[in-house]
């Protein structure tokens, strides 16, 4: 990899970690090309990306964002996930790294907050913002349900009682 690479590599990384909602830092030593393409695309599916890149680069990168207190994290074979939704990058790692115990996640960037291994986890049990959108939804439209079934209920019970008076007099 050229000077001119390099540079392009730093700066592109640097504007896309501007963006970006949640970084995860993980050890990848020992995995094959077909699991981390596994990964890859695990993490694409959630809606983020992963970065090889290397430590020093890396740092380099992460200089003038609010994830610079994650560069100590760049030690030995390190790859960034990330992605806008602060839950989505940690819920595919956390997930892939249950089943295959190569991949061991050292910590993350959220904001100006640096999680630990164990936080990570937590915040990848968290429901996605999608999940909790349709919650909020759904918390929204239950009076309203409540409301329009306690408006109609009592119509209901006069046509219940009429229908039953009406099949009493039919049976005599």
């Amino acid at each position: 990899m050229d000077r001119a690479a390099k540079r392009e590599l730093v700066t592109t990384l640097n504007t896309v970690l501007k963006d970006t909602g949640l970084v995860v830092v993980a050890h990848y030593a020992g995995m094959t090309v077909a699991q981390l393409t596994d990964y890859r695309q695990r993490v694409k599916e959630a809606g983020g990306k992963v970065k090889v890149a290397k430590n020093r680069l890396a740092k380099l990168a992460v200089k003038d964002t609010s994830y610079e207190t994650i560069s100590d994290l760049f030690k030995g074979q390190t790859i960034i996930a990330y992605s806008e939704d602060p839950i989505a990058a940690a819920k595919a790692s956390v997930t892939y790294a249950k089943g295959n115990d190569k991949l061991v996640i050292l910590g993350g960037a959220m904001g100006d907050t640096v999680p630990d291994a164990n936080a990570v986890k937590a915040l990848a049990e968290l429901p996605s913002l999608d999940e909790l959108r349709a919650t909020l939804i759904g918390l929204l439209n239950a009076p309203a349900t409540k409301i329009a079934r306690t408006i109609k209920e009592p119509g209901a019970q006069l046509a219940r009682v009429i229908h039953a008076k009406a099949a009493q007099g039919e049976a005599a």
